[in-house]
């Protein structure tokens, strides 16, 4: 479904590259709507919308797990990032951009790399959640660009461990390969290793590239996504970033270590606010900003205890 774009400052123009990504994605409508008659490209399936949901509604416990679940429903949702903890340019998504359909639909002869694609489109690139789990959509005034955000427990951290080690190989196996797009077009599909902040008991991160031949507005529109996944224990955070106007790997990496840290705070039992981008990461939530980390807040008043003491005196 085509979502209206965000609204852009009159002082502030527009880069070519939103300019040409919002080209590509008319064509792209127009050339799903012509090759579907019965059911448009561009209708997402419920489950993928962008809205903060169960990571999977049907998903059910394996008959000799645990009685006790190693992520409940509540701590799936308290552990997903808020458009606060990226800065003021993200808001709450307005539904799926039109390239996810017309080009992440494409179509391949190489198997892993199909694979690939399909678990993008599909969003379960670490498979399918075997617990609890909680999607949240995010979207970027300037770029354009989209973050999805996934908590969700499989089946054991050998699972997640697994799908990691094949994302691991598709650098080498799909470095470089050709796509067909819902238009019939050829895309030139590139795969890059990411790195990532060194959090969680795993991690794995890509950025593909998919470009057509085509050229609007003086320059090719490529579409721009990261993938990136942490594991801790058999939970694991996941997320895509990126669109037309491209991916900034800051905010990637930054809703890996946000996201991580939140995940093992509410595993904790340490539910925290969401925290504002603007705050140091290595910074407690709930400490104050202007306060020392070195200088203990009295419990029962919340001021520094030499205060307390002269103020006593």
């Amino acid at each position: 479904m085509n979502r209206r774009p965000p609204r852009v400052p009159a002082s502030r123009a527009l880069p070519s590259r939103v300019l040409a990504s919002r080209a590509l994605a008319s064509a792209l409508t127009a050339g799903a709507l012509v090759s579907l008659s019965a059911c448009s490209l561009l209708e997402r399936p419920e489950t993928a919308k962008f809205d903060v949901s169960p990571a999977s509604p049907t998903a059910t416990a394996s008959p000799t797990a645990s009685a006790t679940p190693s992520l409940t429903d509540t701590q799936a949702r308290d552990a997903l990032l808020g458009p606060a903890e990226l800065g003021e340019r993200w808001s709450a998504t307005q539904g799926g951009a039109t390239w996810r359909d017309g080009l992440l639909k494409g179509r391949t002869d190489v198997a892993d790399c199909q694979r690939l694609l399909d678990g993008l489109y599909a969003e379960d690139l670490l498979g399918k959640p075997k617990g609890a789990g909680a999607v949240v959509g995010l979207d970027q005034s300037d770029t354009e660009a989209q973050l999805r955000y996934q908590v969700a427990a499989y089946g054991g951290p050998a699972e997640v461990d697994a799908k990691m080690a094949w994302l691991r190989t598709l650098p080498e196996k799909c470095a470089e390969f050709t796509a067909t797009d819902v238009r019939g077009e050829r895309q030139t599909v590139r795969v890059v290793p990411a790195a990532l902040p060194g959090v969680g008991d795993a991690r794995e991160g890509l950025r593909m590239t998919m470009s057509g031949e085509g050229d609007l507005y003086g320059e090719t529109p490529t579409l721009t996504l990261d993938f990136a996944a942490v594991r801790v224990g058999d939970r694991a955070v996941s997320l895509t970033n990126g669109g037309l106007g491209g991916a900034e790997e800051d905010f990637t990496n930054q809703a890996v270590q946000l996201g991580t840290q939140r995940l093992q705070n509410v595993l904790a039992g340490r539910t925290t606010p969401n925290q504002p981008a603007n705050r140091p990461a290595d910074q407690p939530v709930d400490q104050p900003a202007d306060q020392p980390a070195d200088q203990p807040a009295d419990q029962s008043t919340g001021a520094p205890a030499d205060q307390q003491s002269a103020e006593e005196g």
